[in-house]
């Protein structure tokens, strides 16, 4: 008879890709809360079973071996798959009352995401979301991963493996000091910002390669020396007179009530845009649910925010 060989749990696997993650076993441990002593056991017995190294440990922290590298991306995956099959079962089982996991940029969740989730809830009361801010790459790799079920971020964004739903547009404000020259002006002349020291975020911030493009375009001189961590700090450093600026439609709609000590434009002829979708893993089981909320994002912003930006109609 042949010899039948023990299987690796899918307990296992998870430790496998949590130590991964983390490339430490202290961390590991704290983040599965597991004794870090078991999770050593686990990973020595999901070794011999597989009868190769996953792990070496050194000085600088946890490494992955060659072999554990290679094999990463398919524990990955199991992990992934076996989520969405318990998610697929509790949404038949119980109906909708998952846990969602959003992500948002940091530029635009905090200004958009108070004007929708209360409406969320109130029509999806069994609904709940834990939502987490991060750079539109990371929410990107996150939705690959797992690491998030549903994601806003800027478009376009061509994944085989992800679903888009474009939301809305929003504009880009151009700001400046309000004792600079363009202050007092609705509109401004693009031609104008030739020269013009423009500041803006940390080069991880989609925003700032954005900015980036539009300095290239105008022949404005973007300031690498002085970049923000935020939008307000972004706005601050305006008002000190450290250059002049692009600030998210929303952004300035949200929280800039008191202009006195700064000007808010537009460019002439040239509306300077950022596209935002939901966006989802083709193959998630939650794809239906995801497509309702984005329609009903779309019916709040237009209900509430066409002032500041423009809904994408839903094409069917």
């Amino acid at each position: 008879m042949p010899v039948q060989t023990q299987a690796p749990t899918l307990r296992q696997i998870e430790y496998f890709v949590t130590i991964a993650s983390h490339a430490s076993y202290r961390r590991a441990a704290e983040d599965l809360g597991v004794s870090q002593p078991a999770l050593t056991t686990q990973i020595r017995s999901l070794e011999s079973l597989l009868g190769l190294p996953l792990f070496e440990r050194s000085r600088s922290g946890t490494l992955l071996t060659p072999e554990g590298r290679e094999l990463l991306p398919q524990a990955q995956k199991m992990l992934l798959l076996m989520r969405e099959f318990r998610e697929n079962a509790e949404t038949i089982a119980q109906g909708l009352q998952t846990t969602y996991k959003l992500g948002v940029p940091p530029t635009l969740g905090p200004y958009l995401l108070p004007k929708v989730l209360p409406a969320l809830h109130a029509r999806h009361h069994r609904l709940k979301l834990y939502v987490r801010e991060g750079p539109p790459q990371s929410l990107l790799r996150g939705l690959g991963d797992g690491t998030y079920d549903i994601a806003i971020v800027p478009l376009p964004v061509e994944r085989a493996d992800l679903a888009v739903e474009p939301l809305f547009t929003e504009p880009l404000k151009f700001v400046v000091p309000a004792d600079h020259p363009l202050a007092g002006n609705t509109t401004i002349d693009p031609a104008l910002l030739r020269g013009e020291k423009v500041l803006t975020l940390e080069g991880h911030h989609h925003f700032h390669h954005q900015v980036q493009e539009i300095c290239r375009d105008l022949g404005a001189h973007l300031q690498r020396d002085y970049e923000g961590t935020s939008l307000d700090t972004l706005r601050q450093m305006v008002v000190m007179g450290l250059g002049v600026t692009f600030l998210p439609g929303l952004y300035v709609h949200s929280e800039m009530h008191d202009r006195e000590a700064l000007h808010v434009s537009e460019l002439q002829g040239k509306p300077v845009r950022r596209l935002h979708g939901l966006v989802w893993r083709a193959s998630a089981p939650g794809r239906r649910l995801y497509r309702e909320l984005a329609a009903h994002i779309r019916a709040l912003v237009r209900a509430r925010l066409t002032d500041v930006v423009e809904v994408i109609e839903e094409h069917r």
